[in-house]
This record gives C-alpha cells, structure tokens and sequence, in this order.
C-alpha cells in the first residue's frame, strides 16, 4: 500500500468503511501506546486505549528511550493489548520520522504525465541519502492553489527505510496482529489534531527527541528534528537532587515544570522552544505567511503547566493536541482524554484512518 494512500483526504476524515473494531499502535523510543475505535453512528467511538513503557523490556528505567529488538517489542505490544483488553487483530502501525525522510522540493513541470512521474523519480535520487534500494520511495504532488499557470510545481517526496518497516512487519506478526497499513506518523498527527488550513507548528516533544513540523493546508511544508526530549528533563532532575530515575520520573509526572526545588527543568524544553521560533521564522521568511499556532503533542507534551510555559516562549496561540476530541466517549472521561491526549494524537489518527478504509 501507497505511503501517502490517504493523503488528499487527510483533513477530511470520512468514517464511511466499516463497523469493525481497529486499532491504531503507535511504537515509540520509550513506549507504545494503542488505541482502539469502532463506527457508530458516523462517529469514531473510543472503546479502549492503552501505553506501556518499554523501558523495563530493555533494562532500562520507565520514560527512557532504549533499542530493543522486534521479539521484545512484540512482547511488549502482546502485554499491551492484554491490559488494555482489545478485541481486534486489525490495526495500522505508525512509522517513526527518525527512520523515514520527508522533503517538500519545487521541481519543473510537465504537462504528460508520464514524463512528470519521470521527473520525478530521477531528481529523487538527489535527495535522498541512501541508496534508492534501500527504501520505499513514494511522492505526492501538491495541489496548486495560486490559480497561475504552472510553471513549477511542489512535490512531496517520502522514503521509509526498509529495514524499519521489516521490523515493524515482525512485530506485527509476533503480536499476532493484522496491518493493512503503516504510516509514517506525522500523517497520522496531522489527521488527529489539525483541523485549519492556515500555516501551524506541530511540536512532538518525544522521550529522546523533538520533532518540528510546519503545516500548512494539510502538507507538510517544514520539519526539523531537535536532540533534546523529555527524558533529559528527568535526567536533569535526577542529578540536581540525587534521585534514581524512576523517582525523577514519577517526580515529573507529578509536578510537571516545577518538578524539583534546585533544578531547572525549564532549561531542557527552553532549548527546545528555541530552536523551534528559529524553524517559524525560517518558514515565514521562505513562505511569506505566518504560522498561526503551535500545538503540542507526544508523551512530553503532557507534562503538567508546560502549556502555560510554552505560551510565554511564543507570541502566537499555543494548544495542547486534543486528538480523543474526535473520538465519541464517555463524558466523565473527557477530563482525563484532554490531559493524555498530546500523548495518544498518532495512536488516534492510525485509528481513524483505518476505520476510513
């Protein structure tokens, strides 16, 4: 299947194919989570969703980025659906950024299509920093909105390794799952949490890394990657007040930015605010057009009065990601999907495409 099957209609969620139980996974450095929709109604109806860290599979503390092998995250997902009590093998798996490429290029256009698609392949090769072989390559041309006569057009260009999606197949199997997609997550954040056509900032505060998208009528015009996450956070925290990391970690659920007395946290997603005003001004200044928000998502995202933190650090709007907002569920668990929701946007959004079909 197509790395970008659901691209065009990637703002329009349309539950029209099935009332069957899916299960979007979403495997992280530090974690997998999982959640499972059904159609009812028109609606995408939240029936169970989980995490678990995967951490302690590795030997290494809950909240910690680790490399393990597809065996021990299959376990891990195996013990996931267990405890989160799904009822479907059908699911779509998310890929990480870290392992796929995305490149927004201007390139000569034709008007035979055939030779545009030729075009196309051959300048792909000069963006991408391994051999051709060694990837799934797939492209999107974005629609022209000007109304000009074309002269260029823009192209989306996507490359997954083959080695990672080898590895996802192999934990899909081990956990005795069924895919009929994968992903590559920021299309699945985009359809979970982005719902205007003006320019955003996605901000996905990782466990080992953040990543930076600029988004605008639903494509991806800029992403950037940072290597500053929400485990150095903990790590910081864990060495001003000889504490082990787990401690740290609990600590940081607990009391969010404000986590420990003698240390400063704050530097840690300060890094991160900044470089990611630098990656806004570069798009502006490239695009002419301002970003008009920043949303935050991925499992740092929830970290208690970041939001307020992140408003000081930006002079435009600043929300947290409320993916489970397109979800039907029960209204005395709104409270608790609105505060875990940055955490859950690709899960949801794997989910809601594959309830589209």
């Amino acid at each position: 299947m197509s790395l970008l099957d659901s691209l065009r209609g990637i703002l329009n969620t349309r539950l029209t194919a099935t009332t069957e139980s899916v299960l979007g996974i979403d495997i992280g450095s530090s974690s997998i989570k999982v959640v499972q929709l059904r159609k009812k109604d028109g609606q995408a109806l939240l029936e169970t969703y989980g995490e678990i860290a995967l951490g302690p599979y590795g030997g290494a503390e809950v909240g910690q980025a680790t490399t393990i092998s597809a065996e021990q995250i299959a376990e891990a997902l195996r013990d996931l659906l267990r405890e989160a009590k799904t009822t479907t093998r059908e699911c779509g798996v998310a890929v990480p950024f870290a392992r796929s490429l995305l490149s927004l290029v201007t390139l000569p256009y034709r008007k035979d299509q055939q030779e545009q698609k030729t075009v196309i392949e051959l300048e792909a090769r000069k963006y991408i920093p391994v051999p051709i072989n060694e990837v799934q390559l797939d492209w999107f041309i974005v629609p022209d909105t000007g109304g000009a006569k074309q002269q260029k057009v823009d192209v989306l260009l996507v490359a997954v390794q083959n080695d990672e999606l080898a590895l996802l197949q192999d934990v899909v199997t081990g956990a005795n799952l069924a895919a009929s997609f994968y992903e590559i997550e920021i299309f699945s954040t985009i359809r979970a949490v982005v719902d205007e056509v003006k320019p955003v900032m996605i901000l996905d505060i990782g466990a080992g890394s953040t990543k930076v998208y600029i988004v605008e009528h639903g494509i991806i015009a800029l992403s950037h990657a940072i290597s500053v996450g929400s485990q150095d956070m903990t790590r910081a925290i864990a060495a001003s007040n000889n504490l082990s990391l787990a401690r740290a970690e609990a600590l940081k659920k607990e009391q969010g930015i404000s986590a420990a007395p003698g240390a400063d946290p704050g530097m840690v997603f300060s890094r991160i605010f900044s470089e990611a005003r630098r990656v806004v001004g570069q798009y502006e200044t490239m695009r002419h057009a301002p970003v008009s928000a920043v949303i935050l998502t991925g499992g740092g995202g929830v970290t208690k009065a970041l939001g307020d933190y992140a408003r000081k650090q930006f002079s435009i709007d600043v929300r947290l990601a409320d993916p489970f907002g397109k979800t039907t569920a029960p209204a005395f668990m709104r409270s608790v999907l609105e505060e875990i929701g940055p955490e859950f946007a690709v899960a949801v959004g794997l989910a809601l495409r594959k309830l589209e079909g």
